[in-house]
């Protein structure tokens, strides 16, 4: 694979919460590591009126925020903050970008752009970029989700990204897609032998994948309520973990091979139809209970205004292919929920008789836990013999075989996930980042399941906070005689 760095990076959004957060401190880390291309200049921009001291100021105070004790160095600060600029610019309006494109300079040497921004601002960010020569042949261009809020909306802004940005040069941000664990799911399954034979539906008997929240909407009322936890969480995240886990094993690790496959899986998914959605789908929405000890308000107290938005969803989905069919893939994501946790629970089918039955030793199937956070480890549940003489029986029980990464690999330094990415977009590698027909095939199943959701007039069912969500939810997998994850 070849990379190209380049030589420039010009970060909108650059005094938002996101790069003062995530941002900021990524490329600080890899400056501080040695990471960075020698002489690669940040070209901040937002509508604050800073100058280059200013946003320097700026990123030193983000900076002794949120980076940890052991990361902080004088000289790594100082040779970090030297490589920052700032020009002001408001993408809305196009007579702005004449001072940044001045600002930005000579493109030769190659410029990546991050974009984070509401996706109303895309045509205009795009057009004003060209304009000014920003667009060329050196440009690439690193999109923050929202990607649209259907499957209309999202051909609309990838055709207006499109006009100036060919696919090659057009980096799709997915932020779960960074972590390591979830790239671990990689080296778990095409690393390994004895996980291949039985990584279908001969072995397999469900999968189930949940982000558990427990923040409710904080700063993103306008945001959240308009989109629901489908399109928030579902049509990126969680069913890029499901491709993932259920994709055909690419040739080679690089963006063309893993995203084809990404993209075939998405492609099979079986759509869901206004017949089935009550049946496949449940949604809620959290009301006022405890947290952490605190009482809390609901949702509709929260954003102020009655709302049908749903702010947890449950989805029972199939894969329509040789290698999974019948399986089911239960998907669960939801606010103000009992913990915060991100998970992917890949249950087995039992073995075909149990010798053990006669002496009363009862079988649990082996689960595969893959835990993404807060902790991350990997845990397999297996059967094993109590200890005893077994007089009154064989006593089994099932006992975790811990893979803690975090224990494992204690020695190396955990990267915050757009490290990897900003690294990756600086060096032009495609293969963690979402292509375009990946994000169309997701909107057209997600779109799917909200038509049918307003034909039956379906409401979102009440769940206190610090719950798994609603009663229903249980229901969805107990009809299957599967219980959630929930321990």
């Amino acid at each position: 694979m070849t990379r190209t760095p380049v030589g420039k990076l010009l970060l909108f959004g650059a005094t938002g919460d996101l790069s003062q957060r995530m941002l900021l401190p990524s490329l600080y880390g890899l400056h501080a590591d040695g990471l960075l291309p020698q002489g690669l200049t940040i070209i901040g921009s937002a509508r604050s009126e800073l100058d280059d001291e200013g946003f320097r100021a700026f990123a030193r105070q983000a900076l002794d925020e949120h980076l940890t004790a052991d990361r902080k160095s004088d000289d790594a600060m100082t040779g970090f903050l030297a490589r920052l600029a700032f020009q002001p610019a408001d993408l809305a309006n196009a007579a702005s970008f004449k001072a940044l494109g001045e600002k930005v300079g000579d493109v030769s040497g190659g410029l990546a752009i991050f974009l984070s921004t509401a996706p109303s601002l895309f045509e205009p960010a795009i057009a004003g970029l060209k304009s000014v020569g920003l667009t060329g042949d050196t440009v690439r261009i690193g999109l923050e989700k929202p990607l649209g809020y259907d499957l209309a909306s999202s051909r609309h802004i990838n055709d207006a990204v499109f006009a100036a940005f060919p696919e090659p040069r057009t980096f799709r941000i997915d932020h779960y897609l960074g972590k390591e664990t979830v790239q671990n799911i990689l080296a778990l399954r095409f690393g390994n032998s004895f996980f291949e034979p039985i990584w279908n539906a001969r072995g397999i008997a469900n999968v189930q994948i949940t982000i558990a929240e427990e923040v409710g909407l904080e700063e993103r009322a306008g945001y959240y309520d308009g989109m629901g936890a489908l399109r928030d969480m579902v049509q990126n995240h969680i069913l890029q973990l499901l491709a993932l886990i259920a994709m055909e094993p690419p040739a080679r690790f690089d963006g063309t091979a893993v995203r084809d496959e990404k993209a075939k899986l998405f492609h099979s998914l079986r759509p869901i139809t206004a017949d089935e959605v009550e049946q496949q789908t449940v949604i809620g929405q959290y009301t006022s209970g405890a947290m952490r000890g605190e009482v809390v308000k609901g949702y509709v107290d929260e954003l102020g205004k009655p709302s049908d938005t749903e702010t947890f969803v449950a989805i029972k989905a199939f894969v329509d292919n040789w290698r999974w069919q019948g399986v089911p893939f239960y998907l669960r994501t939801g606010k103000r929920m009992a913990t915060r946790r991100s998970e992917i629970a890949i249950e087995f089918k039992p073995v075909p008789h149990s010798m053990f039955q006669s002496r009363g030793g009862r079988l649990q199937p082996n689960t595969l836990i893959i835990r993404l956070q807060p902790e991350e480890y990997v845990q397999l549940l297996v059967m094993a013999k109590e200890p005893g003489l077994d007089r009154d029986g064989v006593r089994l029980r099932e006992v975790p075989l811990n893979l803690s990464l975090d224990h494992e690999f204690s020695g190396t330094r955990r990267r915050i996930a757009y490290e990897r990415l900003l690294l990756d977009l600086i060096e032009g590698d495609q293969t963690l980042f979402v292509r375009r027909d990946e994000v169309e095939a997701q909107w057209r199943w997600i779109d799917a399941i909200r038509d049918g959701w307003a034909e039956r007039s379906m409401k979102p069912k009440s769940y206190p906070t610090g719950t798994w969500g609603p009663s229903a939810a249980i229901a969805l997998t107990e009809r299957d005689d599967v219980t959630w994850q929930d321990d």
